[in-house]
């Protein structure tokens, strides 16, 4: 689980570092609301809503956020939104997908575009680099809700295709279109919430970058997160782990 662990320890030094938590709750708030705007506010019958709060929840967002944002929705008061990806390559030609929700898609390209430009990258066409990627689900539960095999087991009698294991916890894929019930079946089997829940680009191969690729990336990464209209970044790279120790220590 080489790629989970590192993006994840990447994840905690930067928001050590950072302290973000207002805009995080912000763009959860973002998700929620579009989520019960599309398919209603109802939990049970809107699982893209479902997955929304129990993201926010594992991320410690209060529970009056939460409900807030999908009363806006309900109350006809929420904002349009619109989804938009883009695709480009970041520095040393490492393929990035940024996914979006706007209220103004000629300021999020722009803004997007300048990001890629001054970070020594370019902003591509549509379909310029989504072949490096599998549209999938992905599932995160912490070490400590069950061991290796158990989750193993578990994860397969659920529906999943992959699953990966280690110290920082359990990675699980599915079939883009099987996230719902994997979710719904390993919460009932473990009894327990996964971390985070949602449909992710996995790069197909990725590039093994040295330590100065990997700062450049992070700062890109970095810098798209910092805006407002930007809800998740997927990067084709693998840090080594020395070069991730190294990070670490910066």
């Amino acid at each position: 689980m080489a790629g989970h662990s590192k993006f994840k320890n990447i994840m905690h030094r930067k928001g050590a570092q950072d302290k973000k938590r207002s805009k995080v709750f912000s763009k959860l708030s973002r998700e929620i609301t579009v989520a019960a705007k599309m398919g209603g506010p109802d939990l049970d019958s809107n699982p893209r809503l479902r997955l929304a709060v129990a993201t926010a929840r594992s991320q410690s967002m209060p529970k009056d956020n939460i409900e807030r944002a999908i009363q806006k929705a309900a109350g006809g008061d929420a904002e349009n939104y619109e989804e938009m990806r883009y695709e480009g390559y970041g520095p040393g030609g490492i393929g990035v997908i940024v996914e979006t929700l706007t209220d103004n898609r000629n300021r999020t390209a722009s803004d997007v575009r300048t990001i890629f430009n001054k970070a020594g990258g370019n902003l591509g066409e549509s379909g310029s680099v989504g072949f490096m990627f599998d549209r999938v689900g992905e599932v995160l539960f912490p070490a400590d809700v069950t061991d290796a095999d158990s989750m193993f087991e578990a994860a397969l009698e659920a529906g999943a295709e992959e699953v990966e294991s280690d110290d920082d916890g359990h990675a699980i894929y599915t079939d883009a279109g099987d996230l719902h019930s994997v979710v719904s079946a390993l919460t009932e089997a473990l009894g327990a919430e996964p971390e985070s829940a949602k449909l992710i680009f996995k790069p197909k191969e990725p590039m093994v970058i040295d330590k100065d690729a990997a700062e450049k990336m992070m700062r890109l990464i970095d810098t798209l997160e910092d805006n407002d209209d930007v809800q998740t970044v997927f990067g084709n790279y693998d840090i080594p782990a020395d070069v991730m120790e190294a990070l670490a220590e910066a």
